[in-house]
């Protein structure tokens, strides 16, 4: 499976998740959905606060243009919220999961398709 699959047939298609992207530690887009213009400055700053969650805490999470209030995490889950709309990232051993879910979906519906599909990456070595 390619990473564009991943994003299209394992984050889009649950419905859960509204626009998503997979990068690798350093920044760098693996895949993303069409129309989520995430830029690798706003990844590189989501992905220093999974170690650093002050930076977060100040700042929030920037995607795509939009600043996300941080509502919490841990060094492999970052969660943010902004309206009606969330933030669910999980990072594996060598990527990052972003993705951007919407009313009425639920935050714990989003988590669970992201940390299933994180988990799986992980036990592949990614």
């Amino acid at each position: 499976m390619s990473w564009q699959d991943y994003v299209d047939n394992q984050l889009l298609a649950s419905q859960c998740v509204t626009k998503a992207c997979i990068a690798g530690h350093d920044g760098n887009i693996w895949a993303q959905s069409k129309g989520f213009e995430v830029t690798k400055e706003e990844l590189t700053k989501l992905i220093s606060g999974f170690d650093q969650t002050d930076i977060l805490i100040s700042n929030g999470v920037t995607l795509a243009g939009q600043r996300f209030f941080y509502i919490s995490g841990t060094d492999r889950v970052v969660r943010a919220k902004l309206g009606r709309s969330g933030v669910h990232c999980m990072k594996t051993k060598q990527a990052v999961i972003v993705s951007i879910y919407e009313d009425p979906v639920q935050p714990q519906q989003a988590a669970s398709v992201v940390e299933k599909l994180g988990d799986y990456l992980i036990t592949c070595g990614y």
